[in-house]
């Protein structure tokens, strides 16, 4: 049990000896160095480097004609003005040629005389539109003429007959048939209005009786009662 207790004595002596050493604080001086090292930039090795891409660029350059390249871009835009001109003239003289041998007064004869044919041709189809014109005209004024007389004709021939007719009619005759029609519809119509008035005076006298003998019964009845 001794034992026991001097071990764990000794334990808890070591640990808390060695715990202070383990949590003590880093060297910061040491990671500023490292960091330091680590991020810096060799700038002579970068100047070098950029000194040896200029010099490549210039003997590059160096290596071009400038002066060639600028003649050669000259002959190649340049344009040969003295042919062209010469292709123009050449061009202007066939046409020259051409219009030379073109007679203007033949063509403009030939204008001419087509179109006096071309006008006398519509002239004469003018003319004979005229004349067929004329005809139907004609051919219309007969008609209308034919038309009138006939319908003339035909009138005066119905206003004969009218006049006959007429003439043939005895206005006094068809006068008196109408008073004796009149007056023997005036007299079936009276005829009838009496016999109606008849039948009316019949027909109260009825009327008359009935009441009196109603009014006889009546007054029997009540003497009756009484």
């Amino acid at each position: 049990m001794k034992r026991f207790a001097i071990a764990l004595t000794v334990l808890t002596v070591a640990t808390i000896a060695v715990a202070p050493a383990a949590y003590a604080a880093p060297d910061f001086d040491e990671l500023r160095q490292e960091n330091l090292d680590k991020d810096a930039v060799n700038f002579d090795e970068l100047r070098q480097e950029n000194l040896d891409k200029d010099a490549i660029q210039e003997i590059t350059v160096k290596s071009i004609s400038l002066d060639e390249l600028r003649r050669e871009n000259l002959d190649k835009d340049a344009v040969n003005f003295d042919e062209l001109r010469q292709e123009n003239l050449d061009k202007d003289a066939i046409t020259e040629v051409y219009i030379k041998g073109v007679d203007f007064d033949e063509l403009r004869q030939e204008n001419l005389d087509k179109d006096a044919s071309i006008l006398d041709e519509l002239r004469q189809e003018n003319l004979e539109k005229g004349n067929k014109f004329d005809e139907l005209r004609r051919e219309n004024l007969d008609k209308d003429a034919a038309d009138f007389d006939e319908l003339r004709q035909e009138n005066l021939e119905k206003d004969a007959v009218t006049e006959i007719q007429i003439g043939g009619t005895d206005f006094d005759e068809l006068r008196q048939e109408n008073l004796d029609k009149d007056a023997s519809v005036l007299d079936e119509l009276r005829q009838e209005n009496l016999e109606k008035g008849a039948k009316f005076d019949a027909l109260r006298q009825e009327n008359l009786d009935k009441d009196a003998i109603n009014a006889d019964d009546i007054r029997r009845e009540n003497l009756d009662k009484d």
